[in-house]
């Protein structure tokens, strides 16, 4: 069972960078899939981005291609989403998540651990 922390998450001005850090703990988290999913108010939670047990096979929501990268480190047990040119509508609690399973996806449904959430706020 994994267990997740989410940190690195505030207030950016429109342009800005911020580097988003997730936790995990758990002997084998090198054999899950992770990724990042966001959530604004009264919208649905959805997909950001994901990586594959080795840090290979990242891939990432259209409407932040190009801006955000995913990456992990397994041997400190952390996952990274950097997240540049931010856009007011990026704004949204981020949120980390573990998937144990034979295949990538980019549906919440399918992960089946959760951090916190770390709130990331865009100023225009």
């Amino acid at each position: 069972q994994a267990q997740l922390e989410e940190s690195g998450g505030g207030l950016v001005q429109t342009g800005g960078s911020l580097r988003l850090s997730c936790a995990a703990s758990g002997r084998t988290f090198s054999t899950y899939y992770m990724g990042w999913f966001r959530q604004a108010p009264g919208k649905e939670r959805e997909f950001v981005a994901r990586i594959g047990w080795n840090g290979g096979n990242t891939y990432y929501a259209n409407s932040v291609k190009g801006r955000f990268t995913i990456s992990r480190d397994n041997a400190k047990d952390m996952v990274y989403l950097q997240m540049n040119s931010l856009k007011p509508e990026d704004a949204a609690v981020y949120y980390c998540a573990a998937r144990r399973g034979d295949y990538e996806s980019s549906f919440p449904r399918d992960y089946q651990y959760w951090g916190q959430g770390t709130q990331v706020t865009v100023s225009s």
